[in-house]
């Protein structure tokens, strides 16, 4: 799927509606975090390499409580992730009753393009899924605000 890529490359604006509790951290980097190896953790993270000049990305993390481990970690270690401008929120999954979510995690790429990764049953990646369709645009991005509005900033955010 080539042309992902290059939305992905090109994109300006991101937005990241993230619905799974596990995420693609494993191997080494678990160990690493489970060791309380902290430092070297961080150094192998690849946060921030979404932002970079003139690029923002808002993540919004739909979260079960009590989190699952790689979720505790990242509320506890963000680490670059924050301090490259990515404006990150938790939003508690009992809050989005109400709300009309997509069932995959959700790219927007400069409400141009919206990306979805389909997961299996372990959360790993089956199959990435791209569309352009204006319709589509406006209903993913009004799925990610109205998400964005319940969630909790990083900095404030507290497990239960």
């Amino acid at each position: 799927m080539e042309k992902r890529a290059e939305f992905v490359k090109a994109g300006r604006r991101i937005l990241k509606l993230e619905l799974r509790d596990n995420c693609a951290i494993g191997g080494e980097g678990l160990k690493e975090w489970r060791s309380d190896d902290h430092e070297r953790f961080m150094a192998s993270c690849r946060a921030g390499q979404w932002v970079e000049v003139g690029r923002t990305l808002r993540r919004d993390r739909v979260v079960s409580e009590p989190l699952a481990e790689c979720r505790r970690m990242s509320v506890r270690f963000p680490g670059s992730v924050v301090e490259t401008r990515e404006n990150l929120r938790w939003l508690p999954r009992r809050l989005t009753s109400a709300l009309l979510l997509p069932g995959n995690v959700l790219f927007v790429l400069d409400d141009q393009a919206a990306i979805f990764n389909a997961l299996d049953g372990a959360d790993n990646r089956t199959e990435k899924q791209l569309f352009t369709d204006a319709d589509l645009m406006k209903t993913c991005r009004n799925a990610f605000e109205a998400a964005w509005s319940l969630a909790v900033p990083h900095r404030d955010f507290r497990t239960a």
